[in-house]
């Protein structure tokens, strides 16, 4: 029976995680050549290169790919093991890690994930939004994320990654109760000459905004440009001027910042996507956030 040692797996992972072997070896405490030799006898166990060389990083092989998954699967057990032992752990919960793309709304990520929290199991939910999502992307590939939300299909890259449509729907826009009151009539020729707080450049909502705008001659005053919508939102309830949003977050927004609608383009399309690596979702927690939204939010 080949038995595999697991100091050569522990090796191999921090170099996975820590992308090159100097960084690992201070992470490690060992000798960069000690390192070295240990992943190449892992190599040699497995029957396969792990890693190849990019530039000054060093980047998975599918093989490898594979390899990380189980590794850090095999890890974080045995973290839960010490723990369950110790007395901290009275169950293991599902993990599930999401990469969020900054610039969907708070309550959209919210609502897309609730189902996750719901499955009849503990989910321990951990969610990033401090990088691009091409970033978000290359870290699928590595099994450092499970799925990644964003407001748009992942382009072609390095990684081949799937695109699964969770839904879509219209643009409502919404003010304070004396501002929609004023521009409310005659919408949308009402938003010409109003002040209106806009997405950031990056988005694809300011993009479809900016056709839509020059498409039928209208010319708002822009009175702010945002990347956060949760800080957008603020500023139109304080009166600061119209600004966007799904037309899916109607009650919500209303409820939470005492705004109302001044008017709805269900042209103006908003569309969300989970990304995986996976032609076919597997995770649990991520098939009922898809079937969730198919079903519910989206219906």
């Amino acid at each position: 029976m080949n038995w595999l040692n697991y100091h050569h797996l522990l090796y191999f992972w921090t170099v996975a995680r820590e992308g090159t072997i100097a960084r690992a070896s201070v992470k490690l405490r060992l000798a960069q050549p000690t390192i070295s030799g240990q992943i190449r006898q892992l190599e040699g166990a497995v029957g396969e290169k792990l890693f190849v060389r990019r530039g000054r990083h060093l980047v998975l092989t599918d093989t490898g790919r594979l390899v990380y998954k189980y590794a850090d699967e095999i890890f974080s057990v045995g973290r839960e093991l010490l723990d369950a032992v110790n007395g901290r752990a009275p169950g293991r919960p599902l993990r599930l890690l999401v990469g969020v793309a900054d610039v969907l709304p708070k309550p959209v990520v919210r609502l897309l994930l609730e189902p996750a929290l719901h499955l009849g199991q503990p989910v321990r939910l951990v969610c990033r939004e401090d990088r691009p999502v091409e970033e978000f992307v290359a870290e699928l590939a590595l099994f450092k994320l499970d799925v990644v939300l964003a407001d748009a299909p992942a382009g072609p890259g390095a990684v081949r990654a799937f695109n699964h449509l969770l839904g879509e729907c219209g643009t409502s826009f919404f003010a304070s109760r004396r501002l929609a009151a004023r521009r409310r009539k005659d919408f949308p020729r009402s938003l010409d000459g109003a002040p209106l707080l806009l997405p950031g450049e990056g988005s694809n909502l300011r993009r479809a905004l900016d056709h839509w705008f020059e498409a039928e001659g209208i010319h708002p005053a822009v009175a702010g440009e945002f990347d956060d919508p949760a800080l957008m939102n603020v500023f139109g309830e304080d009166g600061v001027g119209i600004f966007a949003a799904p037309t899916i977050l109607e009650n919500e927004l209303s409820r939470r910042h005492h705004v109302e609608v001044v008017g709805r383009n269900d042209g103006l399309r908003q569309r969300f996507y989970a990304i995986s690596v996976e032609r076919k979702l597997k995770h649990p927690a991520v098939l009922a956030i898809r079937e969730s939204a198919r079903r519910d939010l989206f219906r």
